[in-house]
């Protein structure tokens, strides 16, 4: 679909920096690899959801039916894509999360299939930025359960994880259909590995 002009984003086409995504499950430590990537690649990283959607997140989950909850975190990955090309004018970006997590997370969630929250979410794909690169981590249910429990600021995404039956399978699917279909996507297994060490395979990767 061919959005009106008032809704075309800002700032495209212009000269910027990557953007580089990364996706997992939560606790996986993506925020961790984010700001070593950062400092690497002197660029800036964004959370998805930003601020302000970042801060409504929980009374929007505790108190949305499932499709309001849905048009909450398309608006917030459509305010991100604005934020990434503001800052991409600047140098790279780091995601932390992006679009195939307000997929995969929504999905395993409401009990929907990823192609029914995908095409939601395709009149709006041109306005989203197109990675360079996404990476899906991955790790041992043993590692993940070690790294939640030494998270500082864990939110209730993140004990729904392990608390709601089936939670974490569904998730772990829904990534694996979501980097089959994409053709930005590559695996990253990080189990046994420090962030610098992941941050050096990824970045080999993007010079490749």
């Amino acid at each position: 679909m061919s959005l009106p002009f008032a809704y075309q984003p800002l700032g495209s086409g212009g000269p910027r920096g990557p953007l580089v995504v990364l996706e997992g499950v939560s606790g996986i430590g993506k925020s961790t690899l984010a700001q070593a990537l950062t400092r690497r690649l002197g660029g800036t990283v964004l959370h998805t959801l930003p601020r302000p959607h970042s801060g409504w997140s929980a009374a929007v989950n505790s108190r949305l039916r499932s499709l309001p909850q849905f048009a909450f975190y398309l608006s917030g990955l459509l305010h991100a894509s604005d934020s990434i090309r503001h800052c991409g004018a600047i140098g790279p970006v780091v995601a932390d999360r992006y679009v195939s997590s307000v997929i995969a997370c929504h999905a395993a969630v409401h009990g929907v299939e990823i192609e029914t929250v995908a095409t939601l979410l395709e009149p709006f794909r041109s306005y989203l930025e197109t990675p360079m690169r996404t990476f899906y981590l991955r790790c041992s249910e043993t590692a993940l359960r070690e790294r939640m429990a030494s998270k500082d600021d864990v939110k209730q995404d993140d004990t729904e994880l392990f608390a709601v039956p089936g939670r974490l399978a569904r998730l772990l699917i829904n990534f694996e259909q979501l980097a089959d279909s994409d053709p930005t996507a590559a695996l990253v297994d990080t189990d046994g590995r420090t962030p610098d060490d992941l941050a050096d395979q990824i970045i080999a990767q993007l010079e490749a």
